[in-house]
């Protein structure tokens, strides 16, 4: 029980873990508006989309690490250059990779379009985010850490 109590109270553990959550929910709910086809399992654990569940989880853990030890800390600076690559990642080489899937299974399909037995265009097109998706899930993360913050008492 001491472990539980433990894991639970570990203030910049849980902005990252309710940084990504809040991500994802919101996600779902963005689905919803735009009235996307929704596979729920899919939607809740995957990558790509709006806000950036990434940019949450690692703005909540740095925003955290400068809440709890200061913005003079190692914690934090190594968590901010962590956002950082994290970030640039997500919004540069994910997002042109998923661009790159979009054409392939374009031209898989016109290729192979008199056998459809040979048509294989199961390359993933949302892997990245745009600048805005990444801004948005950096916000939701921050949020959720000093939101957190005040809940439990360390603010």
């Amino acid at each position: 029980m001491e472990l539980v109590k433990q894991f639970f109270g570990n203030y910049i553990l849980m902005c990252a873990i309710c940084g990504w959550f809040t991500a994802q929910i919101l996600k779902f709910i963005v689905s919803l508006i735009r009235r996307e086809k929704l596979n729920y399992l899919t939607l809740l654990f995957s990558s790509g989309g709006m806000p950036s569940s990434h940019s949450a989880t690692v703005v909540g853990l740095c925003v955290g690490s400068g809440i709890l030890y200061g913005l003079g800390s190692a914690a934090f600076a190594i968590t901010a250059v962590l956002s950082m690559v994290v970030m640039i990642d997500a919004s540069g080489v994910r997002y042109e990779t998923g661009e790159q899937a979009k054409i392939l299974n374009k031209i898989t399909e016109e290729l192979f379009s008199g056998n459809p037995e040979m048509v294989n265009t199961g390359l993933k097109e949302l892997v990245g985010h745009t600048p805005f998706q990444v801004i948005m899930g950096a916000f939701t993360g921050a949020t959720v850490a000093v939101v957190l913050g005040f809940l439990m008492n360390v603010i």
